[in-house]
């Protein structure tokens, strides 16, 4: 990527602009998870039955409710494609930028525009499940990239912690990530969506049973790094107990939702508390790697 553009043609930015680049970035990743989410949940997946016009023939726009829905995610993911171009454009025209910014900033360009042809693949086989999920994690896999983008455009360090604080803090971030799948799957799994018959991933009680699981592990293994952390006193320690409140909000949406049979817009919440846990815990392992000062031991 560097290589291909190497200096925009003298063309540079400044540390300001980068910044809201990579802001604008992260919220239209936010922003188009919970579309998405919501095209899944309002059974509106087929009412666009063609891409990237929502109909056959002169019809390209939408005509009815579930194609609003779905053309509007259709468009906000073109305004995500674009924001991710220019985040990656100006991370080029950034001389003091470090070169995996750029690479990483690049990544999630390239994964954000692979959304478009996954999509139209997704209603092309009737939102086969495992497309629709993998259409989901493709999501949750950008979000990862902008944040790192995010925290290196905004210079935001930790204080320097042991290596084995590190390496437990990866650890961490996996039962978050297996948090996240398992998530998806019990969704995959639910009633949802709506009106629309589609076909299902596992049954849905084996799912939340190993959902909730995932959610004890996760929740036990962040309170230990959150007690080591609070217990020294480094700086991490809001970060990690901003993860733990994010957690603690989406368990108790988790079990409103289980007993309330799964109000589609509260499954909606869900799901958007679980992007918003994803990113927070990866802001947290990465504060871990990212030391101000020279590496403890």
């Amino acid at each position: 990527m560097e290589t291909s553009l190497p200096r925009l043609r003298g063309f540079t930015v400044s540390a300001r602009t980068f910044r809201r680049a990579a802001l604008a970035n992260i919220v239209t990743l936010f922003v188009i998870i919970s579309t998405g989410a919501t095209v899944r949940l309002t059974g509106s997946g087929l009412g666009c039955e063609h891409w990237p016009g929502c109909n056959a023939g002169t019809r390209i726009f939408p005509t009815s409710y579930h194609a609003y829905v779905e053309f509007s995610n259709r468009v906000i993911s073109g305004v995500a494609v674009f924001v991710a171009l220019a985040t990656w454009l100006l991370a080029l025209a950034m001389p003091t930028l470090r070169s995996w910014v750029r690479w990483v900033a690049g990544a999630a360009f390239v994964a954000t525009l692979a959304e478009a042809p996954l999509g139209a693949i997704t209603v092309e086989y009737k939102l086969n499940p495992w497309l629709v999920g993998t259409h989901f994690l493709l999501s949750i896999l950008v979000l990862l990239l902008g944040v790192l983008v995010l925290l290196e455009a905004f210079g935001v360090r930790g204080d320097a912690v042991p290596s084995w604080v590190r390496r437990g803090g990866l650890l961490v971030a996996l039962a978050c990530a297996v948090l996240v799948v398992t998530g998806a799957v019990a969704t995959a799994a639910g009633p949802h969506s709506g009106s629309v018959a589609v076909p299902r991933i596992w049954s849905f009680q084996p799912a939340v049973y190993w959902h909730v699981r995932a959610s004890a592990v996760f929740g036990i293994s962040l309170a230990l790094l959150l007690v080591w952390l609070a217990v020294r006193r480094v700086s991490q320690r809001r970060a990690a107990a901003v993860v733990l409140g994010v957690l603690a909000v989406q368990m108790v949406v988790g079990e409103v939702q289980y007993r309330t049979q799964l109000p589609w817009w509260l499954v909606l919440v869900h799901v958007t508390l679980a992007a918003a846990l994803w990113a927070s815990t990866v802001t947290l392992i990465a504060l871990l790697w990212r030391p101000r000062t020279a590496r403890m031991s």
